[in-house]
């Protein structure tokens, strides 16, 4: 999260006024994240978070605040859209779509442990099955086509040996793609952000998951994978911590055991899960956008981690 287009307590306050909440008390910029404007926003009825979208297409906004709608209503912990008056959940501020969402208790686990990731794992398998019959679909847009259109635009910013890893793994995720094990794979809407800044504990439980808005519809098992590559890793090499791991992977299946085709995507899939950051990290590091508060994130630790990955991963229990 970050913020790109300014907005004012003024302009924040008739805003408002198309909600049921009273008035506005106080709000502030969050700094972190690099895709859209957020903002805090407390009123006289609750604590919200305020979100302006600065690049995703207006036409894939309902997915999101769908999702999240959907998922809050399967009790799944997370952000519910606030409607207006008329019902409407999405709306217009300073030239830009908004959106305003319910806040969640709790903060980011920056070392989290093996209890807390068997509690994500559990929370993991009950999203994916409470989106099972989500109706509303969504190609990954970061997803293979994506990657293959980035390619030869970070590729000059890349030495020898950065550019034949990236040209080798997408070849190889291409030809996985094209497979009958990958069509096998189960699917529906995922988060596919999972990372440690997008769960909120409350002591040593979960407050809730946030940050939907690379959510898409995708397999299972790679929204796994990448949920296992940021919670489960040593941070300075990128290998996998056996315990956080298997804590991880025991509570998912225990919720939702894994079927014979995602078994034999899982390393793959862990790869595709390194190299979807990568990318995603090289293009906002070296073609990135103007913006009033903005942190881009290193490309190097994904690389680690891709590297790690294509060194070999640990057999499924």
């Amino acid at each position: 999260m970050a913020v790109f287009t300014p907005v004012s307590f003024d302009e924040l306050a008739r805003w408002i006024k198309r909600f049921d909440l009273g008035r506005v008390l106080a709000f502030e910029g969050i700094a972190s994240g690099i895709e859209n404007s957020n903002f805090f926003v407390d009123t006289e009825r609750g604590r919200f978070v305020l979100t302006l979208f600065e690049r995703l297409p207006a036409a894939d906004l309902p997915f999101y605040l769908g999702l999240m709608h959907h998922l809050a209503a399967h009790r799944i912990p997370c952000p519910d859209p606030v409607a207006d008056r008329d019902g409407q959940m999405l709306g217009r501020l300073n030239g830009k779509p908004a959106a305003l969402v319910t806040r969640l208790r709790g903060g980011a686990l920056p070392a989290p442990g093996p209890t807390h990731c068997a509690e994500l794992g559990a929370l993991l398998a009950r999203m994916h099955l409470a989106a099972s019959d989500y109706e509303i679909t969504l190609p990954n847009p970061r997803g293979l086509a994506w990657w293959q259109d980035v390619a030869p635009r970070v590729l000059p910013f890349l030495d020898r040996a950065q550019a034949t890893l990236l040209r080798d793994e997408l070849a190889i995720q291409q030809s996985f793609a094209a497979s009958a094990t990958d069509r096998a794979l189960p699917r529906s809407a995922v988060h596919a952000d999972l990372f440690r800044d997008n769960v909120l504990f409350d002591a040593d439980r979960i407050g809730g998951v946030i940050d939907f808005y690379f959510a898409a519809t995708d397999r299972w098992i790679f929204d796994l994978a990448v949920t296992c590559n940021d919670w489960c890793i040593d941070d300075t090499t990128g290998e996998f911590e056996p315990d956080r791991l298997d804590s991880l992977l025991h509570a998912y299946q225990r919720a939702r055991p894994l079927t014979d085709a995602e078994r034999e995507a899982w390393p793959v899939m862990l790869r595709a899960a390194a190299f979807r950051f990568w990318m995603s990290r090289l293009y906002d590091f070296h073609l990135p956008r103007p913006a009033e508060m903005v942190t881009p994130k290193d490309p190097a630790q994904f690389e680690a981690i891709l590297l790690a990955r294509r060194s070999g991963v640990p057999a499924l229990a």
